[in-house]
This record gives structure tokens, C-alpha cells and sequence, in this order.
């Protein structure tokens, strides 16, 4: 239904969507996640050019709708759009907000966009406030209304910018349902959301954004139960993160350990953790890795899990196959005595020959 290729945005400054490609089919419900900042709105509004991309092509069915000779308003009627702000006009009743673009864009009679507009009402709970003006509804109110008018239009896809995050929490709830109820229905839909439990109830495929594009991407299982990438693994578990890299044997201790203690002091890791990881942190670097072992270059990320309150102490690095777990000097046995768990593997990482993950309660 939707095709893209090698889309991209630029802004000044930053450029959220690099090289994106990816393929809508008819009866597809994406959920399109990622961390603040990393072009999942823009993507919607790319995709109905709201946006206009500064490179790549869309396809909407066989028609290349970046193409400058194609009527793209034409195009948009088969595109319904629910925005964070609801934008519903102000001076307009609620039916008169659902009946304007069947009327003004597609010519259909006042009679029968009144009457589609009073079923859609009716589909989304709201029959009542057909004479109501938007503001004397309520936030969730507003956003069924919006999704109605989208829908009033029978287009053949619907793209909703983050519905739900401008509302009260009270309020979610009943969005939410209208949402799933149209996915039941069979709408193609793509989401963007920060609600990831009902990301994986209500939606068939995944877009995991990140670095530009979509960084990864699989079915609900997959993504939220079985990531294959880092960066989502930490999105979904809700992992807080802090990285250092070591090139050449180059190792600023101090200002690492500057780094180690902001980061905990933010999530608010107790005393004793901090404690562990520093120590963790030193005997593992400047005792094993780079003085026992002689390594050059090292990849080390920490990571704060919310749930759990654990630490992870992540190091990816190059050498010799050595599993330091085994060791048994004074760095050895400390590392060992601080540590919940530690895992070695040996093998290609991101370009690495060794990873170990020591676990730090």
C-alpha cells in the first residue's frame, strides 16, 4: 500500500530520518516507537507530505506521491491524520466538524455526511455532543471527535501522532478503545506512541526508531519480548545508560569515575551500589584490561534498570580470548566478590572479540 525508499528529512542542525525504507501493507497496525527526538512524527507527516522529504521517493499504491506532478491533496483524502492537539475547528459543532471535508473536498451532500458523520459519532460513543462545540468537551472527547473526521473521509489508511499524549491519564483509556476497535476492524493503521502496553496489544508489526531510521523492526513478540539490537533492548526494558570508549590504551580514570557518579546520583542508585560499580568498574579497566591483559580498545556501557534497580556493567573488547570470570588476582577476586553475575562470551560484538556483562545489585 505505502512504499518507502530511502527517505530522508533534514532540519537545521539535525537530521531525524537518514535512510528510511519500509513497506505498508494493507491491514497492517504499526506501532512506531523510539526515544524523544528520533523522527517518528516526522515520519508520519513525511508519509501524507506534510513534511516534505529532501530525499528518497513514497509510493502510495503504483503512484510516486513525492513525484512533483502528483496531486497530493488528491492523494491525502485517502489519508485520514489524528494529531497530538486534536485541531478540531473551534467556531464548528461537532458534526459540522465531521461533515466539512466529506462536503467541501469529495462534494457529498450535506444529507449524507450528516448521516455517515452521526454513524461514526455513534461508533466512537459520542452520538450526544453532535451539537456540542469543542470546548465543552472533554480531552478524550476531542480526540474521538478527531478520529470520527478522520474517518469521514474513508480513507484507506489512518496515521495518529501520538493520540493519547496530550490527555489526562483518566482519559487514555477511552481513546485507546476507540483505537482498538478499528484495528479490529481491519483499518491500516501506523501509530506513533509512547504506550508501549497498548503498542503490543493493539498493533501487528513494530518500528523500533533510532540513528536515523528505523533501526529495527518485527512483530510484537519479537520487539517487545525478544529485541535483537541494543539500543531497543534498552528502550523497552527502560534502561538508563551512560558509555565510555578507551582507544589506544588512552583511559581517563578520573573523569570516568566523575561520569560513574553523576549518572547513579541521577537514577538514584544507592551508596552501596555506587560503591560496588566503582569498584567494579576500576579493577575490571585498569586492573584487568588494560594492565593485566593489555587491551587497547574498549566499548563499556553502564546501565540502570528501573524495574529491577540493578546495574550492568557492559564492556565489549579487543585482545586476547580470555574469560576474566576465571581469573584469580587481587582484580580477579574483587571483580568476582562485588558482582551478582558475571557472563562471558567470546566471539564478534560490534566489531569487538570478547564481551563480559557483570551484573551489580
Amino acid at each position: 500500500m505505502i512504499r518507502l525508499e530511502h527517505v530522508k528529512k533534514v532540519y537545521p542542525n539535525v537530521t531525524p530520518l537518514c535512510d528510511v525504507n519500509a513497506e505498508i501493507n494493507a491491514g497492517d497496525v504499526i506501532s512506531v516507537i523510539g526515544p524523544s527526538g528520533t523522527g517518528k512524527s516526522t515520519l508520519l507527516r513525511c508519509i501524507n507530505l506534510l513534511e516534505r522529504p529532501d530525499g528518497g521517493k513514497i509510493y502510495f499504491g503504483d503512484e510516486e506521491i513525492t513525484s512533483p506532478r502528483c496531486d497530493i491533496y488528491k492523494i491525502r483524502q485517502k489519508m485520514g491524520m489524528v494529531f497530538q492537539q486534536f485541531n478540531l475547528f473551534g467556531n464548528l459543532t461537532v458534526i459540522e466538524n465531521i461533515m466539512l471535508a466529506p462536503v467541501k473536498l469529495k462534494g457529498e451532500s450535506r444529507q449524507s455526511a450528516y448521516e455517515n458523520g452521526m454513524r461514526l459519532l455513534r461508533q466512537v460513543g459520542l452520538p450526544e455532543k453532535y451539537m456540542n462545540y469543542p470546548d465543552e468537551l472533554s480531552g478524550g472527547q476531542k480526540q474521538r471527535i478527531a478520529i470520527a473526521r478522520a474517518l469521514a473521509m474513508n480513507p484507506d489508511v489512518i496515521l495518529l501522532d501520538e493520540p493519547t499524549s496530550a490527555l489526562d491519564p483518566t482519559m487514555v483509556g477511552e481513546v485507546q478503545t476507540v483505537i482498538r476497535e478499528l484495528a479490529r476492524s481491519g483499518k491500516t493503521m501506523m501509530i506513533v506512541t509512547h504506550e508501549m502496553n497498548f503498542a503490543r496489544a493493539i498493533c501487528s508489526r513494530v518500528f523500533y526508531l533510532d540513528e536515523g531510521g528505523i533501526y529495527e523492526e518485527g512483530t510484537p513478540n519479537e520487539i517487545f519480548t525478544n529485541p535483537k539490537r541494543e539500543k531497543t533492548r534498552r528502550f523497552i526494558q527502560h534502561l538508563h545508560v551512560t558509555e565510555f570508549t578507551i582507544r589506544n590504551g588512552v583511559f581517563d580514570f578520573p573523569g570516568s569515575v566523575s561520569k560513574i557518579d553523576a549518572f547513579c546520583r541521577k537514577n538514584m542508585a544507592g551508596a552501596k551500589q555506587e560503591m560496588k560499580l566503582q569498584l567494579v568498574f576500576e579493577e575490571l579497566m585498569q586492573g584487568i584490561l588494560l594492565s593485566s591483559l593489555n587491551v587497547k580498545n574498549i566499548y563499556a556501557a553502564v546501565e540502570y534498570s528501573e524495574g529491577s534497580g540493578e546495574i550492568m556493567l557492559d564492556v565489549k573488547y579487543d585482545g586476547p580470548m580470555m574469560n576474566i570470570s576465571e581469573g584469580d588476582d587481587v582484580s580477579y577476586s574483587l571483580v568476582k566478590a562485588e558482582s551478582s553475575d558475571i557472563q562471558y562470551m567470546a566471539g564478534e560484538s560490534d566489531g569487538f572479540t570478547n564481551r563480559v556483562k557483570i551484573s551489580i545489585q
